[in-house]
Formats: C-alpha cells, structure tokens, sequence
C-alpha cells in the first residue's frame, strides 16, 4: 500500500513550496529570453516557467519570477514592461551550459550575450537580437503582462505573440520539418537537474485511433484481470478500434509456443504478447491472448 503525505501550500515556506513545484512539475522546456531596456541595454536570461499555449494566434507565455531572496523584479520583467519586445530563444544540449551561465545575476547593464560567449544576431522585425547558436528563435512582441502576486517567488505571466520564427536548417528533415530526434532538447528539472531529448531518450506512442480506441475496460475480462500488463500496455491494446475477428486476423504460429506444462505455456504466451505489443501490434497481441483465453482460464482440475 503505498503511503502519501498531505502538504497544504499556506503551511510551506516559500523555498520548499518552490522545491515541491518545480521538482514535480518536470520536464520543463525552457525560454532563453533575449529582451532590450528602453536605455538600449540588452539582457538574455533562461525561464523554464514556459510553454506554447495557442498557434492561431502563435501564442506563447513565460514567467520572470520575483527573487524568493529579496522580492526584487527581473531585468527580463522591467525590459519588457519598456520596451514589448522578445526573443524566446530555444535551448538544445549543444548550448546547455552557455544557457546556465546566462542565468547569472549579473548586475543591471550587464550583457549576458557576451558573458556566455553567445553570438547576437540582429532580428528581423524586433528589437532585441537572437541567439544565433539557439535551434530555433521565435520573435514576439508582447500582448500582455499579468502580475501573479507581490510576494517572494510570485510570477508574471509575459504573453507574447510570435511574429518571426528562425531555424537552423540542420535541424530540418527531408519535408523541411523539425526533426525532433536531432534538436536534442534539453528540459529543465528540480535543483540542479536537466534532461537531455536525445534520440535514445525518446519514444514514440500511436495517436489514439480516430475511429475511437474501445477503451481498457472493452477488453476481454480475463485480460483486464490477470494482473500482467502494466498500464501503458492495456491503453495500447485499448486504442484499437474493435476486439480482433480471431479467424480473420494473421494467425499467430503457435508452434512456436512450448507445449506440456500449462504454466510454461501461459508464461511464454504472455511474453510473446508483451513483446508484440512493445512492436505496436496490438491486434496481433489480441488475437494471441484471445486465441489461447482458455489457458488464462482457472478451473478446478488446476487447484
């Protein structure tokens, strides 16, 4: 039986809420956010409080948090609020730790572009530059800021609208696609802790069929309650459309399926089921299990 514990946020100091928050809520993308003062100082900071949250209109929101040491605001948050203009820069492996070096509170005027040894390329139809060595660079212009609190740690959603998009075309596929598999992603975690997109990271799950997946619970009984498949693999064997006509399917060879001990057999059956499931065949699976239900079945002789 597993054990949880209850936390209410009100009872929580600022720092361990923040710990709880941003170690649970992960991977987080991140916004290396390029932004110019209306005195024309230029400042890059990363956020991992972001995401993309409309394409009509390209919408996306980051949040330059208030220092949970001394509640002061971002240089990210007073550019901004001067001058409605952004690059949200995207971050890849390849610029991991320049994007951590930026995040170093330097003190106001400074340009992080050149501490972290980022080229600055000027952007097409705003103000601040791009990181040229970034994947991807989105230039916004920003729609609205929307203070969260006044406290230590409160946020300020920045809602910026998308009006340029640069990519390297390295990371483009034959179709001149974003090739996720080369970005190379990196996602933000708790403490000091990332996560790298590589491609032996990544895995891929069918879409849920668009002839409506029967669900876990249209499975056959006996599959839902031998406690063997774990939860990924019943919603994969879920998403099919309607149970398998075992006589019509492509017949499993069964020969191949050790024959004497009723046990064994059950055993290797499952394992072959798993492993086509694992391949993204559910109907096979199916018509596997479904062929051979009288094994899975308990009658006295086997008490």
């Amino acid at each position: 039986m597993n054990e949880f514990i209850s936390l209410d946020p009100s009872e929580l100091s600022q720092p361990s809420l923040h710990h709880y928050l941003l170690s649970a809520v992960a991977p987080r993308p991140i916004c290396l956010a390029s932004t110019i003062s209306s005195s024309g100082d230029i400042n890059l900071s990363p956020f991992s409080f972001f995401n993309v949250f409309s394409s009509n209109p390209p919408i996306m929101i980051f949040s330059p948090a208030r220092s949970g040491r001394d509640n002061s605001t971002k240089d990210t948050l007073d550019n901004v609020a001067e001058i409605r203009e952004v690059v949200i820069n995207i971050v890849n492996y390849a610029i991991v730790e320049q994007m951590s070096l930026s995040s170093t509170a330097y003190e106001k005027g400074i340009n992080e572009f050149e501490k972290a040894g980022f080229t600055s390329v000027e952007s097409t139809i705003v103000t601040p530059p791009r990181v040229g060595e970034a994947p991807v660079s989105f230039e916004c212009v920003v729609d609205n800021i929307v203070p969260l609190g006044t406290g230590p740690g409160a946020g300020n959603l920045v809602i910026a609208k998308v009006v340029m998009i640069h990519v390297n075309s390295k990371y483009l596929d034959q179709d001149r696609r974003l090739d996720t598999t080369q970005l190379d992603l990196v996602g933000r975690m708790g403490g000091v802790w990332y996560n790298r997109c590589s491609k032996e990271a990544l895995f891929a799950i069918p879409k849920p069929n668009s002839q409506l997946g029967i669900g876990i619970d249209g499975l056959p009984g006996f599959i839902q309650q031998m406690n063997y498949f774990s939860g990924n693999e019943l919603a994969r064997l879920g998403n099919v459309h309607v149970l398998p006509n075992i006589e019509d399917e492509i017949r499993i060879n069964n020969n191949g399926i050790i024959h004497g001990n009723r046990e064994a057999k059950k055993n290797e059956i499952l394992l072959i089921a798993r492993q086509l499931i694992s391949e993204n065949e559910p109907n096979k699976a199916l018509s596997l299990l479904m062929k051979n239900e009288a094994i899975f079945s308990t009658s006295q002789e086997d008490q």
